[in-house]
């Protein structure tokens, strides 16, 4: 499930996250190492994105399900123009992986075409 569509943008999520689980901005900048004003300013989308250290951190302190995270982390690759920041360490180290990119990406693969690739491998889960 695509829970990325319900948020504006990353700031917009965290905001709502921290919220949800009834923690103070200065709570939470705190708890993952950053100052208030700092935090503040992520969420409200006048500075980039976390880190990757520092957006794992957020998943633990505010108990993110696989969904929330993996909205979290599409949220920043969208928010700064790039993969999501939880699969390039997957992709560069799996040349099979950046060949199938490719592959996909030189015949035109669709929605659908993806969609079935990732129910053939979620069959292996079961």
């Amino acid at each position: 499930m695509n829970q990325t569509k319900n948020y504006a943008n990353f700031g917009a999520f965290l905001t709502a996250k921290r919220e949800e689980r009834d923690l103070t901005l200065r709570e939470m900048a705190r708890q993952i190492g950053v100052s208030a004003p700092f935090l503040s300013d992520v969420e409200k989308g006048r500075t980039a994105p976390l880190t990757k250290d520092r957006l794992d951190k957020v998943a633990e302190i505010l108990h993110l399900d696989v969904d929330e995270r993996t909205a979290m982390f599409d949220l920043v690759g969208r928010q700064r123009n790039t993969v999501a920041p939880d699969l390039p360490e997957y992709i560069m180290g799996r040349d099979y992986v950046a060949a199938a990119l490719r592959t996909a990406r030189d015949l035109n693969a669709g929605e659908a075409e993806w969609l079935k690739f990732v129910e053939e491998l979620k069959k292996r889960e079961g």
